[in-house]
C-alpha cells in the first residue's frame, strides 16, 4: 500500500477530510497538505497534528500550482498588472514548453517530495473559468474600432490570452503526466465538478452574476474539458493510475457561525437606505461615503468551503430536493480512498467513460483487411505507388512509410532487409528505386525532402515540412550538422547509410518477433510482434511508433 501522498488543495472543504480519510484508513507516513496560501497549508497542519498527533508527519505547501514558480505566491491581479510577470506567464502558457515545465510550481511540488500518490482537490475549472474569458473579450472589442488596432488596449489583450482556459488546461495536464511519471506517482485522484452542481442549462443559480451565466457554462466546459484530458492520461503508457471522482451537487458543510459577511461587492457595511424619485437617471455606483453608516453587515451562515458562506435562506434554497441537492465532504473523501485502495464504487468518472466509449470491433478488423486488399489492386493496375499525402502527422509517419516505400521497392522482403549487410549498398540501392517507385517526384512534392546516401546533397520540392515555419522566417541555414541529423529524424526521407543500418536492426527485430509468436502463440502476441505476413509499409511503420516512439494505446 502507499505511504507518501502530496493533497492538492489539502486546507479545503474536501481536502482536509481527504486527508483524514486517509490517515484513518491507509496507514500514511507522509501527507504534503498544499494550498494557496501558506496560511491555509500551515493551519491545516497544524490542525491534523492536534487529531492525529505525531503518528503521521504533516508537512505544509503553498502557492498556486498553473504558474511559474517565481510567481507562485503572488495574486493574480499583481501579475497581470505588471508588465514584466504578465508576459513571463504568456510565456509559461503559449512558449517553450520544456522551460515551462522546468518552472512550473505543481511540477516543483511533486519533485520536491515524490508523493506515490497525488489526490487534487483544487477547483480547476472555477479558477479558470472565473478568470473570465467574456470581460476580457468585451474590453479588447472596446479598443478594435472600425479603424483597426489600438496599441493602447495591449494590457487588455495580454489579460485576455492569460484568461483561456484551453491553452491552460493543455498545460496543467501535460505537466502532470511529465512529472507524475518522472517522479514515479503510481496514483493520481482528482475530485473534479460539473460545473453546476450537476443541474442543466436552466440551473437558475450563478455566482451572483446573471442566469444562463456565461461563466458557469465556462466552468463546466473547462470541468469536462479537463476529463477529457485525464481520460488521455489515463490510456497512456507509464502514467500513474488516473481516476476522477466528480460530485453533481453541492459540497457543504464546514461549519455554522453568526459572523461580518460581505456581499458581492465585497461590501461589509450597512447604511441608511436613500430615498430617491423613480424618474430621470439612476446613478449605479454613488460614493459610499455620501451614506450613513448602520454597523456592519453580520448574519447567521452555513460555511460551504470554496464555494463561499450562504445564509439559511439560500442555503435552504440550493439544497432542497429537485435543487442543486447536496454532498457532504465526507462522502467525497469517502469514495476517494476506496478508489486509492482499488476499490469499485461505481463513482469513478474515467472508469465510467472507459465503459462506455466504443471500443475496436472484431467487424471493422476484418473490413481492415478487405480496404488494404482493394488499396493493393487499385495501387497496381494504376501504377501509382499509395504511400502518404503529408497530412496525416506527425512528420515522421510520411517519412518513415517514403523509407519503408524504398526498402521494399529495393528489397521485396523484410527478410531481404534483415538479411543485408552492407548498409552502404542498401543506401545505393534505396537511391536507384527513387525514380522507379515513384518517390523522387512525390515526396519532394508534398514538402517531404529526400537526404542522398553522400549526406551533402537533398531533393527537395518547392516547400519543406520540417522544419516547421517560424514568423516572417522562410531560411534556415544547413550548416549546423545536428541540426540537419534531427530534421533528417523528425521529417527528411534519409538515405544516409547510418539510417540504412538503423532499418536493417529493425527487421531483424520485426522477424524475431514474428518467430517468437510462430513458437508461443498467443502467449507471446504484443505490439512488439510484427503481424503482418509480408511487408505492408503501414504495419511496419505501425510497428515503429509502438516499439520506438511510445505511440500505442493501453486500452
Amino acid at each position: 500500500m502507499y505511504h507518501d501522498f502530496l493533497i492538492l488543495g489539502g486546507a479545503g472543504l474536501v481536502g482536509l477530510q481527504v486527508c483524514r480519510q486517509i490517515v484513518a484508513n491507509l496507514s500514511p507516513r507522509r501527507i504534503v497538505v498544499a494550498s494557496l496560501l501558506e496560511s491555509e497549508a500551515v493551519a491545516a497542519c497544524k490542525r491534523l497534528e492536534r487529531e492525529f498527533g505525531d503518528a503521521v508527519a504533516f508537512v505544509p505547501a503553498w502557492g498556486n500550482l498553473f504558474v511559474p514558480r517565481a510567481m507562485a505566491n503572488l495574486p493574480r491581479g499583481q501579475i497581470l498588472g505588471n508588465v514584466d510577470l504578465r508576459r513571463q506567464l504568456l510565456a509559461a502558457v503559449y512558449d517553450d514548453y520544456e522551460t515551462a515545465y522546468t518552472h512550473n510550481h505543481m511540477v516543483g511540488l511533486i519533485r520536491a517530495h515524490r508523493p506515490e500518490v497525488v489526490v487534487d482537490c483544487v477547483n480547476t475549472a472555477t479558477g479558470f473559468s472565473y478568470q473570465d474569458v467574456f470581460d476580457g473579450a468585451a474590453k479588447v472589442r472596446t479598443w478594435i474600432g472600425k479603424d483597426g488596432y489600438d496599441a493602447k488596449g495591449v494590457d487588455d489583450l495580454e489579460a485576455f490570452l492569460l484568461s483561456q482556459s484551453v491553452p491552460q488546461l493543455i498545460r496543467h495536464v501535460r505537466f502532470l503526466h511529465q512529472a507524475t511519471t518522472e517522479y514515479t506517482t503510481a496514483v493520481y485522484v482528482k475530485v473534479g465538478t460539473t460545473g453546476t452542481g450537476g443541474m442543466g442549462l436552466n440551473i437558475p443559480y450563478t455566482h451572483s452574476e446573471d442566469k444562463p451565466s456565461k461563466k458557469l457554462l465556462a466552468k463546466n466546459e473547462a470541468a469536462f474539458g479537463h476529463t477529457g484530458l485525464l481520460f488521455l492520461l489515463a490510456r497512456t503508457p507509464r502514467a500513474p493510475i488516473v481516476k476522477e471522482v466528480k460530485p453533481a451537487a453541492m459540497i457543504g458543510y464546514r461549519a455554522v457561525q453568526v459572523m461580518e459577511a460581505r456581499d458581492k461587492h465585497d461590501n461589509s457595511e450597512l447604511y441608511e437606505a436613500h430615498e430617491v424619485p423613480c424618474a430621470g437617471g439612476l446613478d449605479l455606483r454613488e460614493d459610499p461615503k455620501t451614506y450613513e453608516k448602520a454597523g456592519k453587515l453580520r448574519v447567521a451562515v452555513v460555511d460551504t468551503g470554496e464555494n463561499g458562506v450562504f445564509t439559511r435562506g439560500e442555503f435552504a434554497a440550493i439544497t432542497a430536493l429537485g435543487q442543486m441537492e447536496y454532498v457532504t465532504p465526507e462522502e467525497i473523501a469517502t469514495t476517494v480512498v476506496l478508489e486509492i485502495r482499488g476499490a469499485n464504487t461505481g463513482n469513478d468518472a474515467i472508469s465510467a467513460m472507459d465503459g462506455a466509449v466504443m471500443t475496436p470491433s472484431y467487424k471493422a478488423g476484418l473490413v481492415r483487411n478487405v480496404a488494404i486488399k482493394d488499396l493493393d489492386v487499385a495501387e497496381k493496375e494504376s501504377g501509382i505507388p499509395s504511400v502518404a499525402l503529408g497530412r496525416l502527422g506527425p512528420p515522421e509517419l510520411s517519412k518513415l512509410l517514403f523509407e519503408a516505400e524504398l526498402l521494399r521497392y529495393a528489397f521485396t522482403s523484410l527478410d531481404a532487409v534483415a538479411a543485408a549487410t552492407d548498409p552502404v549498398d542498401m543506401a545505393a540501392r534505396c537511391e536507384a528505386a527513387l525514380v522507379p517507385s515513384g518517390s523522387r517526384r512525390t515526396a519532394p512534392s508534398i514538402g517531404i525532402p529526400v537526404l542522398l546516401p553522400d549526406g551533402k546533397r537533398l531533393l527537395r520540392g518547392p516547400r519543406i515540412n520540417v522544419p516547421e515555419l517560424e514568423a516572417h522566417k522562410h531560411t534556415v541555414t544547413l550548416d549546423d550538422a545536428a541540426r540537419v541529423d534531427a530534421w533528417a529524424t523528425k521529417g527528411w526521407i534519409d538515405l544516409r547509410p547510418v539510417n540504412m543500418d538503423v532499418w536493417r536492426k529493425r527487421a531483424q527485430k520485426m522477424l524475431a518477433a514474428r518467430a517468437t509468436l510462430r513458437d508461443e502463440g498467443s502467449a507471446a502476441a504484443s505490439i512488439a510482434s510484427y503481424m503482418a505476413t509480408d511487408f505492408e509499409i503501414g504495419e511496419v511503420v505501425a510497428w515503429i511508433f509502438n516499439n520506438e516512439m511510445g505511440g500505442y494505446r493501453v486500452k
